[in-house]
């Protein structure tokens, strides 16, 4: 690969992760007042970051870093201007706890990514 070539898989890289947490958050956060379960983020951290890891690998990891840190944020953010907030008690440790737990859901959907990658390069190759 070129010089521009990676620089523009980078910047297509980095602006996927950005949309993806900004998606993430605005569907946690104004979805229905505010009021969205769960498990609809989950669903997203996972279905987001196994596209991730299909379409890129472990070299998405970045991508992958800046969709999740978007989550926690979010929620630091609105600690700290004192605006009401979807996550009860909303407390540092809460946060905290909630970036521990979206970032390991990120991790297991880029793994899965990663592994269907890997599978369907062999399948492909014909070397399974």
């Amino acid at each position: 690969m070129t010089s521009d070539k990676i620089e523009i898989q980078l910047i297509r890289q980095i602006m996927f992760g950005v949309i993806f947490g900004i998606i993430v958050v605005a569907v946690d956060n104004f979805a229905f007042e505010g009021e969205v379960s769960p498990i609809v983020i989950v669903a997203m951290l996972l279905t987001g970051n196994l596209i991730v890891g299909r379409l890129w690998g472990w070299h998405g990891w970045y991508t992958s870093v800046i969709a999740w840190i978007c989550v926690p944020m979010a929620h630091i953010i609105k600690h700290v201007l004192g605006l009401p907030d979807t996550l009860h008690p909303n407390t540092y440790i809460s946060i905290l706890m909630l970036a521990a737990f979206t970032f390991i859901i990120s991790l297991i959907g880029t793994g899965l990514g990663v592994l269907l990658r890997r599978v369907t390069i062999k399948i492909k190759n014909n070397s399974f």
